[in-house]
């Protein structure tokens, strides 16, 4: 086969590696958005409960002070629960492991630069990052179905 028409068929191998950063790259953008808009309620709800506190001024102050200590509770329990924060640097990570990958690949740099098969090396070393992530994910969920810290 020529070499030109070699060059634009596809390959599973990047396919892959390019699906999986974009997997990443999503969860982790997905988990840092909820992260960050439910502590940032949290942290909001907080501040005004000592200024409803305080307030005389404000009717029924005393019922939305007990309605933002609810919701405090329950973003913080969704937190937990959910491991939005952890979920978020976790994928970033792994995105930023397999980019790193990708580009010393393409450059025949690092591991890859004298190897007699780079492509195969990538798929291993692609497959290895993505396995440590699986199965570190798979044990925290193991540990919090028995109600151990993760």
């Amino acid at each position: 086969m020529n070499a030109a028409v070699e060059n634009l068929a596809p390959d599973p191998i990047l396919e892959r590696l390019e699906d999986q950063i974009a997997w990443y790259d999503r969860k982790s953008g997905i988990n840092m958005h909820w992260f960050k808009r439910l502590k940032m309620t949290e942290i909001v709800s907080a501040a005004l409960i000592p200024f409803l506190a305080a307030s005389s001024t404000i009717p029924h102050a005393h019922v939305a002070t007990g309605v933002l200590g609810v919701l405090i509770t329950v973003f913080e329990g969704m937190l937990q629960l959910n491991r939005y924060h952890e979920n978020w640097i976790d994928y970033r990570s792994t995105c930023e492991s397999l980019r790193h990958e990708k580009y010393l690949f393409l450059a025949g740099a690092g591991v890859y630069a004298n190897v007699e098969k780079p492509r195969a090396l990538l798929a291993e070393r692609v497959e290895s990052l993505v396995s440590q992530e699986s199965a570190k994910w798979a044990s925290i969920q193991q540990q919090d179905s028995k109600g151990k810290p993760a």
